[in-house]
């Protein structure tokens, strides 16, 4: 059998894998506190070095196996960027940027009814009829004591870099940041929101609070398509390979068997 073929097919699923990341990362070039999602691979020869070395299963006397004889390479893991965007200038007075590590807390409501506490970078809040400070879901935002925040609508309000919200110059809320301790304990959930998985631990956000700021995608548009090109180049080479193959099976199966 011809483990050529098989090699090229697993690189093709990777690369598809790939090519399905970068474009959802292009889908959401726009959206307000996107962060970019990236994937990873492993050749065959890690895969094995890996199982080799593992001792979570104690130590047998007999030999045990590592898996298939698969040389190809196996589709790793996605994994989220959370470095900083940049910021863009609206002058909206509910619309807020974090400088720092940190998210703001909001409380989640699903079509099912059931709330949950849900953390996102994307600060593109406003008031809604009852003065309650909401994001663009309808969701409410936090405070630093994780109770909804509620402001007069007939007042201007002020904000500072540590969230505190002023009111004639009296404070009446502060907004609620918060950080974690390890990333790699957070679950992405829809376009823009971040939820807290079994192992999570909470820490005060060292950051600071800009009023009239938005953080955009942390993403360059450019360097997504640079990629793709890069990721359909791949695949095309990997497609090229396989045809190969099948042309030499061709000769083999119309020419070799007159001899």
């Amino acid at each position: 059998m011809l483990k050529g073929v098989y090699t090229a097919y697993t690189a093709m699923v990777n690369e598809q894998h790939r090519m399905d990341t970068m474009t959802n990362n292009l889908a959401n070039a726009s959206t307000v506190g996107f962060k970019k999602k990236g994937a990873t691979s492993q050749c065959f020869s890690d895969v094995p070095t890996v199982k080799i070395k593992d001792r979570s299963d104690g130590h047998h006397a007999y030999a045990e196996h590592i898996g298939r004889n698969n040389p190809g390479v196996k589709i790793g893991e996605n994994y989220t960027d959370y470095t900083q965007g940049s910021y863009r200038v609206t002058g909206n007075t509910y619309d807020l940027a974090i400088d720092g590590d940190g998210f703001f807390a909001i409380e989640f409501t699903n079509k099912a009814g059931e709330t949950s506490t849900m953390y996102t970078r994307a600060g593109q809040f406003t008031l809604n009829k009852e003065g309650y400070l909401v994001n663009e879901d309808g969701d409410y935002v936090l405070d630093n004591q994780s109770r909804r925040i509620r402001l007069n609508t007939l007042l201007d309000s002020k904000i500072d870099e540590d969230g505190t919200i002023y009111q004639n110059d009296t404070a009446v809320a502060r907004i609620g940041l918060t950080d974690f301790e390890d990333y790699d304990y957070l679950e992405k959930f829809g376009e823009n929101y971040f939820q807290p998985v079994d192992g999570a631990r909470f820490q005060d956000a060292e950051a600071k609070v800009y009023q009239g700021y938005l953080e955009t995608a942390n993403m360059s548009v450019v360097t997504e398509m640079v990629n793709m090109i890069n990721i359909s180049r791949a695949y095309e080479t990997n497609q090229k390979v396989i045809q190969t193959y099948d042309s030499t099976l061709e000769t083999a199966v119309t020419q070799i068997r007159r001899l």
